[in-house]
């Protein structure tokens, strides 16, 4: 059975995410190397942590896509959005890893930041919502 363009995407998708966790994971694991007290900073360490849920979230999303009775469109936008918000989630953790940002990015954040967090929180529910239905509409 081949796999629908549109799941394969995703599940491409996947491989790129779980790509980027072991990149991560070689920067972590240096990064604890070089350590007193061998530990990775914070955020490295989060961004490692954020690429390998992510890596499997994003499959199950394929898996909701493969199996969904939505059309294509609506499957990939819905997925694209998820794993859009979740590539920008890991990106922001590796920027503030990188820069050796010491300050819990949520303390006394701006509203701008929690403005994107609903839109973050919103975006990745939404669209899992959307795949979820689309999957239990054709197979249950």
């Amino acid at each position: 059975m081949t796999m629908h363009k549109d799941a394969a995407l995703v599940l491409f998708s996947a491989g790129v995410i779980l790509l980027a966790a072991m990149l991560l994971g070689v920067w972590k694991w240096r990064a604890m190397a070089a350590s007193p007290d061998g530990r990775a900073h914070r955020y490295i360490d989060v961004a490692h942590q954020a690429a390998l849920m992510y890596t499997f979230a994003t499959a199950v999303i394929a898996g909701l896509v493969q199996f969904s009775a939505w059309p294509a469109a609506v499957n990939l936008g819905a997925a694209a959005l998820v794993v859009g918000l979740f590539a920008g989630a890991i990106g922001k953790y590796t920027w503030l890893g990188f820069k050796k940002n010491t300050v819990n990015q949520m303390r006394n954040a701006p509203k701008s930041t929690n403005r994107m967090m609903y839109v973050l929180a919103t975006g990745e529910i939404g669209g899992v919502a959307v795949l979820l239905a689309g999957f239990a509409t054709a197979q249950l």
